[in-house]
């Protein structure tokens, strides 16, 4: 998501830690040494500051340490998109059609969007850094009763539809992608290829896992070091030799191996702004996972729901025999009373 015609950059500036660490902001003299001594445990924004979050709040004191960094550089890699930049001679044009807000059945959530001609492709088909803006949420569960209630969702930092998107085809006016800072902090490539792989691409459907980490920190000899708040980790898994241009096998985006739950727990409790893997998914994804094949024939089946309840799907609900029955009623939402 955006707020007007021209994307502000998707990727972010990054300061590699030993050739770099430069940082744009004017701080007081204070507060490097401060920093150096005891980064902030800071657990994050406050979304009563009706903003994107301070680069402070990204990376608690990464930018004071990086100022202190002799060798610092900077560094990006990332460029503004317009539909007169340089582009394939089999792309469409790069214009875009803003869409009204909307819903998804019987949940409180709302949501913006935009499409772009056909033809047209800005590669934005995989995990990624989004707009605040792209969610909302509602009072209560949208019903499905027609028009889509956009007027009362509300967004992070407490605004309201009329100030964020006020008609149907409005860019955003606040909380645009444009409007995040650059992460300009320090970086972590793990050779998941070389050391978890022995040379080869991690197979699809393999997690990196937390204990992954610890031995490629220890093989790269990054030990002693770790990861530091605000640090941003890249992976390489190899899942990017299986890119193709054209995309003649359709493998890469079919599959993919990723980043295994207590991996993620644990780089969450080490407090990093971002994560990167050569893959289209951070999730793990396996074979027929993307295609919806059935599960193996060994494979334990589904608990049966209870009796008493009722489960849903995003159409239809359904009896314990999982045969469609009709749409949920209005008192009852996947099994439970509608609020």
């Amino acid at each position: 998501m955006k707020s007007n015609r021209v994307l502000a950059p998707v990727a972010a500036a990054v300061a590699m830690i030993l050739t770099s660490g430069w940082a744009a902001a004017v701080e007081p003299e204070q507060v490097p040494s401060r920093a150096a001594k005891r980064i902030p445990r800071r657990r994050g924004p406050q979304a009563t500051s009706r903003a994107w979050p301070t680069r402070s709040a990204l990376a608690p004191g990464c930018a004071a340490l990086c100022i202190r960094n002799p060798r610092r550089a900077r560094t990006s890699f990332s460029y503004l998109r317009s539909n007169t930049m340089p582009k394939s001679p089999f792309s469409g044009p790069y214009n875009q059609k803003y869409k009204p807000t909307g819903g998804i059945p019987f949940s409180a959530h709302a949501f913006n969007g935009e499409e772009l001609e056909a033809g047209a492709e800005p590669a934005a088909q995989a995990t990624q850094m989004d707009a605040i803006g792209h969610f909302a949420f509602l009072p209560e569960p949208w019903k499905m009763q027609p028009p889509f209630p956009s007027d009362t969702a509300t967004y992070y930092g407490g605004f309201k539809q009329s100030e964020v998107k006020p008609t149907p085809d409005s860019p955003l006016l606040k909380l645009g992608i444009e409007k995040a800072p650059p992460l300009i902090t320090s970086a972590i490539l793990l050779d998941a290829k070389t050391h978890v792989g022995g040379g080869k691409p991690l197979e699809a459907g393999r997690g990196v896992t937390a204990k992954d980490i610890e031995d490629m920190l220890a093989v790269q000899g990054l030990s002693g070091r770790g990861i530091l708040p605000g640090d941003v980790v890249y992976i390489r898994t190899g899942w990017g030799d299986n890119w193709q241009d054209p995309d003649v096998d359709k493998v890469y985006y079919s599959k993919a191996p990723g980043l295994a739950y207590d991996a993620a727990k644990y780089l969450g409790d080490k407090r990093i702004v971002a994560i990167g893997l050569d893959t289209p998914f951070i999730d793990p994804v396996p074979e027929g996972m993307m295609q919806a094949r059935p599960r193996p024939p060994k494979a334990p089946a589904r608990p049966a729901p209870s009796p008493s309840t009722t489960t849903c799907s995003p159409r239809w609900a359904s009896t314990t025999s999982n045969t469609p029955t009709s749409r949920p009623s209005p008192t009852t939402r996947c099994g439970r009373p509608a609020r």
